[in-house]
């Protein structure tokens, strides 16, 4: 049985070796592709003038690459995290065929020591030493077995040695791999860190700069138009598949009316993600904050900007961060979209149960990906700085709905 695990192992571990190769030369292209946009990005920002790299266009563009990198880094710690998983796959396979070596090494030494205790017998003295027939017949017949076994234990001891030398040349190989990802990764979080600290300076410098604030204000009111435009797509997507379920269960029942037999399976992908979930509903007054400790300061509604004199509708509300600047998850979900989005930076969707979702903006460093099961309280990311400081723009919706956050959150 044993035996049969390590085979499939070794088989698994290189047979498939060319679709692993085309899946890493597509990852390869995932990744230089990123690269190559986070150059053209800084390029852009090198043949700006010098007032041009203190506005907040060059912010918005910090806040792309700063998005681009975490989207690389993500990618990068995947990669790292799968490479960890092939290591202990390969290494439990090592100690599998060590201790079969082991074992084969063992029952050799037994046979050594029999034959020079009680000496070799072969056939012939078989035949004579025996008291009848039957038992000449017996005794031929068990050497016979007897040198098949060894016969075999010898093969199989060569070809172990032989899979465990070619298994541990992989597991070097995927050491170093994983190193060099490690090292990559490395120097995409430095560099996530300088570009954060170049849009810090450039934030300082235009901050009480109304043409800017203008600019950002008018980038903010776009992107709650494209977060709306998420949020109906997200809606659309849902919606549609549970049409799809719903016809394919009504397909089932006719099937199986007319065959009496069981339903086939729908061939499509159902959208379960929210199965489990806490009820998000039952969350109203008691829901938890994404910001330890931050402030609101700027409600949901209608707001006066006191700097520029205007009137501007929020959908959700801002939220001030002071001291610890992670975002938490309200409540258990799926992570169903990490974007960015002028005016907002980084924006990351939760799908929550009940068609509920929450919105998370201006955000710096990213720690999940989509498609993530979060629960309360996971980490989702770190709030950036805009013009007003570490603020954390948050929405809530049901449906195509926004709701008033500050309904929702519980009391403190």
């Amino acid at each position: 049985m044993v035996r049969s695990i390590l085979y499939i192992s070794f088989f698994l571990l290189f047979t498939l070796s060319s679709f692993q190769q085309e899946d890493i030369n597509k990852k390869k292209a995932e990744l230089q592709n990123l690269k190559a946009e986070i150059s053209k990005l800084e390029n852009e920002i090198q043949q700006h003038t010098k007032k041009e790299k203190k506005s907040f266009t060059a912010v918005e563009n910090y806040n792309k690459q700063s998005y681009l990198l975490n989207k690389l880094i993500s990618k990068l710690r995947n990669e790292e995290k799968k490479k960890a998983e092939e290591i202990n796959v390969n290494q439990k396979s090592i100690n599998e065929i060590e201790k079969q070596i082991e074992l084969l090494q063992k029952n050799y030494a037994k046979y050594v020591t029999a034959i020079y205790k009680y000496g070799k017998m072969d056939e012939f003295a078989a035949v004579f030493d025996s008291e009848s027939f039957e038992q000449a017949a017996l005794r031929i017949k068990y050497l016979q077995r007897f040198s098949e076994k060894r016969e075999n234990d010898l093969k199989n001891f060569e070809k172990s040695k032989e899979e465990l030398f070619a298994l541990k040349q992989q597991l070097k190989k995927e050491k170093d791999e994983k190193a060099i990802l490690a090292a990559e990764k490395e120097k995409e979080e430095s560099g996530l860190k300088v570009k954060l600290t170049e849009k810090q300076k450039i934030l300082k410098s235009i901050r009480n700069n109304k043409t800017e604030l203008t600019m950002e204000l008018k980038a903010k009111r776009n992107a709650e138009e494209q977060i709306k435009s998420l949020i109906a797509k997200l809606v659309e997507d849902a919606e549609r598949k549970k049409e799809e379920e719903r016809l394919a269960s009504r397909i089932q029942k006719d099937e199986k009316d007319l065959t009496n037999d069981n339903p086939v399976s729908p061939t499509y992908d159902v959208d379960l993600s929210t199965e489990g979930f806490e009820t998000f509903s039952a969350l109203k007054g008691k829901l938890a904050w994404p910001v330890k400790g931050g402030k609101i300061i700027r409600k949901f509604g209608e707001n006066r900007n006191q700097k520029l004199n205007t009137v501007t509708l929020n959908y959700g509300v801002d939220i001030k961060a002071f001291g610890d600047l992670s975002v938490k998850c309200v409540a258990s979900g799926v992570v169903s979209v990490i974007d960015y989005i002028p005016g907002y930076g980084s924006v990351i969707i939760v799908t929550h149960k009940g068609d509920y979702r929450t919105v998370y903006s201006h955000l710096s460093e990213i720690y999940i990906n989509e498609g993530d099961k979060v629960k309360t309280g996971s980490l989702l990311a770190k709030i950036g700085e805009s013009l007003d400081g570490n603020i954390l723009h948050f929405e809530l919706w049901n449906s195509r709905k926004n709701q008033n956050p500050e309904l929702w959150f519980a009391k403190r």
